[in-house]
């Protein structure tokens, strides 16, 4: 039978159910008492949305925007979006903080920003305690340009119906402020209805309170499922926060993980004092600078490591649960740590760990991993720890930020060993965009889009060429560099890179970028996360912490190179370590070209070089070669590729005319080069030819007949 239920009631018994919130403490809460019955959560399988949206009124009173009359909006819903409602016993209790996404169904001509976001529009529903329950707002920004009042729901549990009918649409204040009209905010410009069929992700059996059983339906989705072996990843990152107060110029933030096996095998969560279990860090990230405030990406926060407890049996990513929990987390199941869960502050130090293996000491040996003895704790301690500078919307306006949860677990890297095929330890990184509020703490946060799943946060940099690197495959980790040139004005370009090192252990110690002649570089600069003080048994050397230290930086006619000490010199030394991002920056008068910059580790292995853009050196005593191609009988081969290569990626070439004669100018003299020939009929013998000068009838002559 049809109900109608206004939008105000969502009983206490479905906020423990579906929503658990747990307290600093590692204790699971308890489920409150409640009515026996069948406890249904669900999302949207498919559904439409409608709005009616008056122009006269949206656009009156603003010149700039033209618009008349009642114009209708169509969207279908984007299938299963997590836009989440409680059903208790076939009566619909209310719908929960989330999302739908709506993908238009026609084109639009609408005033001022609603026009450029009308392809990336979301209904969004509220925290409880909010002014609006819903609003309609840009899936990317985050801006809101309606609040919804005066809605209705109608659920039909035969066929799973819901309606939310009769939703006026209230100007919001920041789409007012847009249109020139702040002192229109709330009036009424529309009207909005939703149509929704919707599909059970939990089912949940409540017998006085206690749960009897809980059924994860599948979602039915071809390219959902697992992969084999055990295979933890962040499935969403949510409810950053700040914790505690200030700290001098200091604060600390947390987030809140949904952890997911990916995997068929069942992954091991062991509690301390074990050591196999899941450690959570936590990141922070802010892209800035530039004409678009997406010149540089960098880490300005990073947290200490939770140490996972009691894995649950929830479906948050619809994989379909297989049930197993507690000591293990069940393939296909997920387990939520709330952002006060991941607050600590009595959190573990990254110093122990070995990212790679997931290796660290057992918290009952003489080495624990998790010992807080003989320190204070104030607010920013052990949480993602930030500066109020870096945060402050007065100090960044325009800035965007980013922030990231990891998953390391020894689990991977012993199934890896055994089964070398089934080695998941590179996809445990996820991340979501926040919009920060506050010029001082305390700051509060506000999530703008989803979380981008199995991604560590420099792939959000825009713009920027972003390359994977692993300087010793299978031994150890990988890592990212990315990188972004910029002309800023006229004959100057801004050079920008980063580098992740996502879970390598051996740290990254130096970084150095080749210039050349004619080059002049400006604006050195230099960029790290500040890094927690150091305190007892934190493991590392003399439990003094790592070094905030700058990198030191050497300038010479062929390179720029920053380095920080080196492990005989420093074993704390301020290296890259796992988890982290650094940055380095110069301006330049010279233009970019691929090149290659090379990369120093801390530990151990050898360096590498790494693709990147760097300034082009000018070209001096630049001399040319020339000759002539022919096969066996001294014939002309026209059309053939000459091409001559050398250091510093230098590359030239020439096309053979009708006398198989070719021409390469612009070759610095004072290297050795590779000439090399192709043709589709012949084949040559590449030569190795010295420049010191001009060089003619360097000829080449064909080693075979024609292949055709």
């Amino acid at each position: 039978m049809l109900k109608t239920i206004f939008a105000v009631l969502l009983p206490l018994l479905v906020l423990v159910a579906v929503l658990p919130d747990y307290s600093t403490t590692e204790t699971k809460p308890e489920p409150a008492q409640a009515d026996t019955g069948t406890l249904e959560k669900m999302i949207v399988a498919n559904g439409t949305v409608s709005m009616d949206i008056d122009l006269t009124k949206l656009t009156r009173s603003n010149s700039r925007i033209k618009g008349s009359g009642n114009s209708t909006l169509s969207f279908d819903v984007k299938d299963n979006s997590f836009f989440t409602v409680v059903v208790f016993n076939n009566e619909f209790r209310g719908p929960l903080p989330s999302a739908m996404e709506l993908v238009p169904r026609s084109a639009a001509a609408l005033p001022g920003r609603l026009n450029t976001s009308y392809g990336q529009l979301t209904v969004e529903n509220s925290m409880l305690g909010d002014s609006f329950e819903f609003s309609v707002r840009d899936a990317k920004s985050g801006f809101n340009f309606f609040n919804i009042e005066g809605h209705e729901f109608e659920y039909a549990p035969d066929g799973r119906t819901l309606g939310i009918k009769g939703g006026r649409l209230l100007l919001s204040r920041e789409f007012a402020t847009e249109l020139g009209r702040a002192a229109d905010t709330r009036e009424v410009v529309g009207t909005i209805s939703i149509d929704a069929t919707m599909r059970p992700i939990e089912v949940t059996q409540i017998v006085n309170g206690e749960t009897e059983s809980q059924t994860l339906p599948a979602m039915g989705d071809p390219n959902a499922g697992t992969v084999p072996g055990p295979d933890v990843i962040v499935g969403d990152v949510t409810g950053l926060a700040q914790f505690g107060s200030s700290s001098g110029t200091q604060v600390g933030l947390a987030l809140g993980t949904d952890s997911c096996n990916f995997g068929t095998i069942d992954l091991n969560w062991i509690a301390n004092p074990s050591n196999d279990h899941p450690v959570i860090p936590q990141n922070l990230y802010r892209m800035s600078g530039g004409a678009n405030n997406e010149e540089r990406f960098e880490q300005v926060g990073q947290s200490q490591v939770k140490h996972a407890f009691t894995a649950l049996t929830q479906n948050l990513c619809q994989l379909g649960c297989n049930g197993t929990g507690g000591s293990r987390l069940g393939s296909g199941c997920s387990d939520p740590y709330s952002a006060s869960l991941n607050s600590g502050p009595n959190l573990g130090s990254r110093a122990w760990i070995n990212p790679f293996t997931g290796f660290f000491p057992r918290n009952d040996s003489g080495t624990p991993n998790n010992n807080h003895s003989g320190h204070t704790h104030v607010g920013p301690s052990h949480r993602i720890l930030t500066e109020i500078s870096d945060l402050s919307t007065a100090q960044n306006a325009g800035a965007t930020y980013y922030a990231e949860a990891q998953y390391i677990t020894p689990h991977e890297y012993a199934w890896c060993q055994s089964n070398p095929t089934q080695c998941n330890m590179y996809n445990n990184v996820s991340y979501r965009r926040y919009n920060v509020n506050g010029t001082g703490s305390p700051f509060s946060f506000s999530p703008v889009g989803g979380t981008v799943r199995q991604k560590s946060a420099i792939n959000a940099w825009t713009g920027a060429t972003i390359s994977e690197f692993r300087p010793d495959p299978g031994v150890d980790g990988i890592g990212y560099i990315g990188y972004k040139v910029t002309e800023t004005s006229p004959g100057v370009w801004h050079y920008e890179y980063a580098i992740y090192n996502q879970n390598l252990d051996r740290a990254v110690q130096s970084f150095s970028v080749p210039t050349g002649t004619g080059v002049t570089l400006s604006n050195v600069g230099f960029h790290a996360p500040p890094q927690h003080p150091g305190w007892t048994n934190d493991g590392t050397v003399g439990s003094t912490g790592f070094s905030n230290t700058p990198w030191a930086q050497d300038q010479t006619a062929s390179s720029m190179t920053w380095s920080t000490e080196t492990f005989a010199q420093n074993p704390n030394a301020n290296a890259i370590r796992w988890g982290t991002m650094y940055n380095f920056r110069f301006d330049s008068n010279r233009p970019p070209r691929i090149t290659n910059a090379t990369m120093g580790f801390l530990k151990t292995g050898a360096p590498i070089t790494v693709q990147v853009m760097a300034p082009e050196p000018s070209v001096v005593n630049a001399v040319s070669i020339s000759g002539r191609i022919q096969d066996g009988n001294g014939n002309a081969i026209t059309r053939a590729l000459v091409k001559i290569t050398g250091p510093n990626n230098f590359s030239r070439f020439s096309i053979t005319g009708t006398f198989g004669n070719y021409h390469i100018d612009g070759i610095p003299i004072g290297s050795s080069y590779t000439v090399t020939v192709s043709s589709g009929k012949w084949t040559f013998d590449p030569r190795q030819v010295s420049v010191n000068g001009a060089i003619t009838d360097f000829d080449f002559t064909a080693t075979s007949k024609p292949l055709y």
